[in-house]
């Protein structure tokens, strides 16, 4: 798996995609919610960018891939671990978890791959990162 600088608009990127394709299925209605959120924006990366990002990530996975079938099986615990640690601003989690929540959520069904990968970032940066989310999500729905 490739690295990102710390703190990174790449690093931060990468996780919002990672719950975008954890279920191993690239839904557009998901996809269009980031960016309605304007999630390059958000993290400060060019929304240009954005699909690269998602392109490398899923080669890194098949890349990894042990023959497991399942998009984070390359990853283990120890992989989300080291992609959530590229991502230590609290600032920056927030925004990550609010963004790839609100993303997950947009086809109305929360799948298996994006559960575990939104447990893991909440799991490796506290709950204050997730109360701290579901605020700001509120807060856009009532918008």
């Amino acid at each position: 798996m490739r690295s990102y600088p710390r703190n990174s608009p790449e690093a931060a990127a990468r996780i919002v995609a990672l719950v975008l394709i954890a279920d191993g299925h690239a839904c557009h209605s998901e996809f269009d919610v980031y960016q309605q959120l304007d999630g390059p924006r958000e993290l400060g990366l060019p929304s240009a960018n954005f699909h690269g990002i998602v392109q490398t990530l899923c080669e890194d996975l098949l890349m990894g891939d042990q023959g497991g079938g399942s998009m984070l099986g390359a990853l283990g615990d120890d992989g989300l671990a080291a992609l959530m640690a590229e991502v230590d601003a609290p600032a920056l989690q927030r925004k990550v978890l609010w963004l790839a929540a609100a993303a997950a959520r947009a086809d109305r069904h929360l799948a298996d791959g994006e559960a575990l990968v939104l447990a893991a970032a909440r799991r490796h940066w506290g709950a204050g990162a997730e109360a701290a989310a579901d605020s700001l999500a509120a807060a856009s729905h009532s918008a």
